[in-house]
């Protein structure tokens, strides 16, 4: 008995031991697809925080210091890698409700990597647009916008992230020269030794880039330069490298060549000593220079801004024939020219109160535009006249027919002055004087409603003859007149006297002539016999 019951006993322990490692098996399963459901929860919650913060650092997208002139905002950031040749397009639209002119855009270069993603000799290209139209709504974006392509070369030790690229740009705006700055941005891949830009594997940026020189700003004399003018221009340059000098440094200014084809190309500014280069010995490190040259701009210029290519050749430490080529612009002046051609007054003499009509022509023969082009007379005997001519393109002719009103009689030699204005597109006033001959008389009032006076004109003979006053005044004149009258029939008669005398005189000297005549021939006849 006792033996069966240890039986069963062994028999129940066994069961509750593998009943409990199956349990324990069981718990161990558990716990484990717990952990890795925790883990995998642990993994997509990273993975969250990683996006967030990829999200976290896109870039801040393109902007403008201008209303006007922006880029647009379509615009896609693009990604470079080192080494590459790419091409960076921005999309600059004109907000203006008005054409923008000249628009000049050229980028901002850094010597430091950090700065500037791209080799420093690639960034000298300037791009223009001559007419940007105004901005219209009722187009998309694509239409209404212009993209303008720089060239660039990427840094073989360009650093990951994003660069901001900066862009100068001026234009033209209602005839006024207005500048912005235009800013976008570019993701850029480098070399994992390289580092990125938040400061990993930073190293001595100076140290290994090379010094370049640039171009910080430029005056002329005089501060207008007109067409067909000389001007002395002064370009101030840089080393920006602040540890390494640059020496053997020849700079050469090349104005850009104008003109569609080769026979119609030429060059807008040209050296007056013959020669565009200018030799510096060095330049010590972040030290500036100022290169002075004397230039000619050609006479037949349209009014716009030039550029001038300033090329640069110059020695560093080891390196030697290292170029670059920086640009910068002029704006050139054309002379506003304003004749008139002659003027007819008709008619030239009038009383005060009535009117007279002047008619001449003015004649804009300059190339530029003459703006609100307005006529206005001056003078002591006259009012009114003032006309407005408004614009006159070059080439072009206004014609001013005027009416002026006598204010007083002319105490003068008749003369009076046309004030021909007219402004330039930056509103500065010209004003030239044109004389013109007018004579105001006072009015000769007769009052023929007089009593004294018949209906014919005449006094009446009862007047006269009642009147001691008339014949005091009647008696005097009736004298003149008899006198005149007697001088002028003693006059007349000596007059005709000494004509028959001198008839008279000259019939006896002919008589005489034809006598002497007669008397040679008779000794001429007596001699031949």
């Amino acid at each position: 008995m006792r033996t069966d019951m240890s039986k069963w006993t062994k028999r129940i322990m066994a069961f509750l031991t593998a009943f409990l490692i199956m349990l324990c098996a069981a718990g161990t399963e558990a716990l484990q697809v717990q952990a890795d459901v925790g883990t995998a929860s642990g993994n997509d919650e990273s993975g969250g925080e990683t996006t967030d913060t990829e999200e976290d650092d896109e870039d801040p997208g393109p902007s403008s210091t201008s209303e006007f002139l922006s880029l647009s905002d379509t615009y896609q950031t693009p990604t470079v890698t080192y080494g590459e040749t790419v091409l960076i397009a921005l999309p600059v639209v004109n907000y203006s409700s008005v054409p923008l002119k000249d628009v000049i855009v050229k980028p901002r270069i850094s010597n430091l990597v950090s700065e500037w993603p791209f080799e420093p000799n690639s960034a000298g290209a300037t791009k223009a647009i001559k007419s940007f139209p105004a901005y219209d709504n009722k187009k998309n974006m694509e239409e209404v916008r212009q993209d303008l392509g720089f060239v660039f070369v990427v840094r073989s030790d360009v650093k990951s992230g994003y660069y901001k690229l900066e862009f100068d740009a001026t234009y033209t705006r209602d005839g006024m020269v207005e500048k912005a700055l235009l800013t976008t941005y570019v993701k850029a891949v480098g070399k994992p030794e390289s580092g990125t830009l938040d400061g990993d594997a930073e190293g001595d940026d100076e140290q290994s880039s090379k010094p370049r020189i640039i171009v910080t700003g430029f005056e002329t004399n005089p501060g207008q330069v007109y067409a067909g003018s000389t001007f002395t221009i002064t370009i101030h340059v840089q080393n920006t490298s602040k540890t390494a000098p640059v020496t053997n440094v020849l700079f050469d200014m090349q104005a850009k060549e104008e003109g569609k084809d080769e026979d119609s190309k030429f060059a807008a500014f040209l050296p007056t000593s013959g020669s565009s280069s200018v030799y510096v010995d060095a330049i010590a490190p972040g030290a500036s220079k100022d290169l002075v040259i004397e230039m000619s701009a050609k006479a037949d210029l349209a009014q716009k801004p030039y550029v001038l290519d300033v090329n640069m050749k110059y020695d560093a430490k080891d390196a030697v024939d290292l170029t670059d080529t920086a640009s910068v612009s002029i704006p050139i002046l054309q002379e506003q020219r304003c004749e008139t051609g002659d003027a007819e007054v008709m008619p030239s003499d009038i009383t005060v109160g009535g009117q007279t009509n002047i008619m001449f022509d003015v004649y804009n023969t300059g190339k530029t535009t003459l703006y609100n082009v307005w006529v206005k007379f001056e003078g002591d005997s006259i009012t009114g006249g003032d006309s407005f001519l408004g614009t006159i393109a070059s080439g072009a002719t206004g014609s001013v027919d005027a009416m002026v009103t006598g204010a007083a009689a002319t105490m003068d030699d008749g003369k009076i002055k046309a004030m021909i204005s007219y402004e330039n597109e930056s509103g500065v006033v010209t004003t030239i004087e044109k004389e013109l001959e007018l004579f105001v008389s006072e009015e000769m009032m007769e009052d023929f409603s007089d009593p004294a006076f018949g209906m014919e004109g005449e006094m009446g003979m009862e007047e006269l003859e009642g009147s001691g006053g008339a014949e005091k005044f009647i008696l005097p004149v009736v004298l003149v007149v008899i006198v005149l009258i007697a001088a002028a029939v003693v006059f007349l008669r000596i007059r005709k006297k000494k004509k028959k005398e001198q008839e008279e005189m000259e019939e006896d000297l002919k008589a005489l002539k034809e006598t002497e005549k007669e008397a040679e021939k008779a000794d001429d006849w007596a001699n031949k016999w």
